[in-house]
C-alpha cells in the first residue's frame, strides 16, 4: 500500500522523514503551483494508476473493481437520499433513520465487493417495506452549501439526522457519486447542466468552490416544491460567502425561505439547534397559515 500527503507548508518534510524512517512507501506530492492545479483529472488518474500498479490483479480485474466501486457509491447515495426524503412520511418514527444507520454499519462489515453489493441491494429492497403515510404533509428542506461541510455529518453537527428527528423530509444534491459524475463530465463541459442553467441569472460563471451549485440548488429546490433550504458553510469560505449574499436575492425574488448556518470548531450545538427549530417554526407558520413575511432569509 502506498500513501501520499499534502505539503502544508514545511510539514511535508517532517512527514517524509517519518515515512522514510518507518520504511513505508509513499508518493511525494508535486510542488503546488498553477501548473499542478491545472493538471486536475489527469493527475488524479496518474496517481491512481501508479498506486494500483502495485496490485497483483489483472487489468480486467482492476476495471471490474472500479466498476463495482462506482455501483457501490451510487447505491449507498441513492439509499440515503431515498430514506431522508421518506422520513417525513414514516408511520413508525425513526424507522428510516434506523435503517440508514444499520445499512452503513453492516456494509462496512463486508469483506468483499460482492458482499457490499449484496448488503446494499438488501437494504435498498427494505426501503419499500417501510410503512408510510402519504396523507402526511411534512416540511421538505433542501441542504445546500460547501460540499465537505454538508457531506461530513460531524462538520455540520448531524443536521440531516436532526431534521429527520423533527419529522422533516430532507434532500441534499451533493453526494460523492454526484461529485464523481461531475468530475468525469467536467472536461467535456457536460457537468451539472441543470444547475448551471438555473444559476446563470444570478451567477453565470464559476467563482471557485461550489458557489454556483449552491445557487442553482436553491432555485431547483424551489421548483421541486421544497418549503425552504438551509445553507451550511465553514467559517471564512469565500465562495459560500458570495453565495450567501446572492441567496438573499433569491429568497426575495423566488419567495423561498433560506437560512444560512456558519460552522466551525467553536459552534455551540444548543444555539445551532435553536436556529434550526426557529426556522422550522417559520416554515410551518408560513405553510399552514395565512401569515405572510416580507423577508425570509435568516442572516
Amino acid at each position: 500500500m502506498m500513501i501520499t500527503f499534502p505539503h502544508l507548508g514545511n510539514s511535508s518534510i517532517a512527514i517524509k522523514s517519518i515515512l522514510d524512517e518507518l520504511d513505508l512507501d509513499y508518493i511525494l506530492p508535486p510542488i503546488s503551483n498553477k501548473t499542478s492545479l491545472e493538471i486536475g483529472f489527469r493527475e488524479f488518474i496518474r496517481r491512481f494508476t501508479k498506486i494500483t500498479s502495485k496490485s497483483p490483479k489483472s487489468i480486467k480485474q482492476k476495471f471490474i473493481a472500479l466498476k463495482n466501486a462506482y455501483k457501490i457509491i451510487t447505491l449507498i447515495d441513492n439509499i440515503e437520499q431515498k430514506l431522508r426524503l421518506l422520513s417525513g412520511y414514516e408511520v413508525i418514527k425513526g424507522e428510516c433513520s434506523s435503517l440508514l444507520n444499520k445499512c452503513k454499519v453492516n456494509v462496512l462489515k463486508s469483506n468483499t465487493i460482492h458482499e457490499m453489493l449484496s448488503t446494499l441491494y438488501k437494504y435498498n429492497d427494505l426501503i419499500y417495506k417501510i410503512k408510510i403515510d402519504k396523507s402526511k404533509t411534512p416540511l421538505k428542506i433542501a441542504i445546500i452549501g460547501e460540499i465537505y461541510t454538508i457531506l461530513e455529518p460531524f462538520s455540520n453537527l448531524y443536521i440531516e439526522d436532526k431534521l429527520m428527528k423533527y419529522g422533516a423530509s430532507t434532500k441534499r444534491y451533493l453526494y460523492p457519486s454526484w461529485w464523481l459524475n461531475n468530475m468525469i463530465l467536467s472536461p467535456i463541459k457536460l457537468n451539472s447542466l441543470d444547475i448551471k442553467k438555473l444559476s446563470s441569472p444570478y451567477l453565470s460563471y464559476s467563482i471557485g468552490g461550489f458557489a454556483r451549485e449552491c445557487i442553482g440548488e436553491a432555485i431547483l429546490a424551489k421548483k421541486q416544491g421544497f418549503h425552504g433550504a438551509i445553507q451550511v458553510l465553514p467559517m471564512g469560505c469565500m465562495p459560500e460567502i458570495v453565495s450567501k449574499s446572492i441567496l438573499t436575492s433569491i429568497s426575495k425574488n423566488e419567495n423561498f425561505p433560506i437560512m444560512t448556518l456558519v460552522v466551525d470548531e467553536l459552534t455551540g450545538e444548543e444555539g445551532f439547534n435553536t436556529r434550526i427549530e426557529a426556522f422550522l417554526d417559520l416554515l410551518e407558520r408560513r405553510e399552514f397559515s395565512s401569515q405572510s413575511f416580507d423577508r425570509y432569509t435568516i442572516l
